[in-house]
């Protein structure tokens, strides 16, 4: 068989191959070692984290829909200081890049985030900009670039691993806010995160979920998402990481060919746990029947 060339490169970063899992998908990474080793993967990416413990929301917390999945979690999460007091029981042994996510409700939580995440064993930190602002009655800050323009900035200020942030596909203008993002030092970027839905249970006559909307993710989103990231691509100068519906490794070669260095399996996982696996085969039988040596032949051809 031939070899074919899977690597990739995020902010400086050696990856084996560009399948990454996302963040609340994958957990912390060793109970899908069950299924297989989690070691071929490029990269996991962590459960978001934040500076204090949550336990996430009240009430339904996962609703199937045609075509995905709605949820809304609540960033359930251990919190920063548990996560690097117990890390190697969270990711010890893992052969692999770790990404972690970090999330917050103001710039302070943020930055503080950011700096003892930087003093972890991870990585990369990866910035989810599509949490609320609470000092801004709940707005994400990845909606207005302004917005993310300040939090970006200050967070990169004192962060000291490489940083990727995390875009919200129900910002106001999605390349706007990439390029944005990109001038306030990101050094890559990851589209998309879920879209904001709801559902309604017509029997009892009220909403699905507690907090009335929440995110959808999975196959549905997956034009949108690749279009999205398509626009990005061709105007950012720093590395994306593709996401949004992929559950082939079809679907990978759609948003590697639409310019993403890597991709990032999420829904995919919980229906299918051997999808990351699987779509890293897939790719790789790709290349070969294709004579592709390497991914860069077909990056951002379309």
């Amino acid at each position: 068989m031939n070899k074919v060339d899977l690597s990739c490169r995020i902010a400086g970063i050696e990856m084996k191959n560009p399948i990454i899992t996302s963040s609340g998908t994958f957990g912390f990474g060793k109970d899908y070692s069950q299924f297989y080793d989690v070691d071929r993967l490029g990269a996991i990416t962590s459960k978001g984290l934040t500076i204090n413990e949550k336990l996430g929301n009240e009430g339904r917390r996962v609703y199937e829909v045609e075509g995905g999945l709605i949820n809304s979690i609540g960033l359930q999460n251990p919190g920063i200081d548990t996560f690097m007091e117990k890390y190697e029981e969270y990711c010890g042994g893992i052969n692999t890049n770790i990404i972690a996510n970090l999330g917050g409700n103001t710039l302070e939580q943020y930055i503080e985030g950011a700096v003892r995440l930087s003093e972890s064993e991870v990585d990369m930190i990866e910035l989810n900009i599509s949490c609320p602002n609470v000092k801004e009655g709940g707005m994400a800050f990845g909606i207005k670039s302004a917005d993310a323009f300040k939090v970006v900035k200050e967070v990169k200020s004192v962060c000291k691993k490489p940083m990727i942030v995390k875009l919200s596909p129900n910002a106001e203008d999605i390349v706007d806010m990439a390029l944005t993002c990109e001038k306030a030092g990101a050094d890559a970027i990851s589209l998309v995160n879920t879209f904001k839905a709801m559902g309604i249970d017509i029997y009892n006559r009220k909403p699905i979920f507690k907090n009335v909307y929440a995110g959808l993710s999975g196959v549905a989103i997956k034009p949108i998402a690749l279009r999205m990231v398509h626009e990005v691509c061709k105007n950012v100068n720093i590395p994306t990481i593709g996401m949004g519906g992929i559950c082939t490794w079809e679907d990978a070669i759609e948003f590697i060919m639409a310019g993403a260095e890597a991709i990032s399996v999420g829904s995919a996982s919980f229906y299918n746990p051997c999808a990351p696996i699987d779509i890293l085969e897939g790719i790789e039988k790709f290349m070969i029947e294709q004579n592709i040596k390497n991914l860069d032949e077909i990056r951002g051809i379309i």
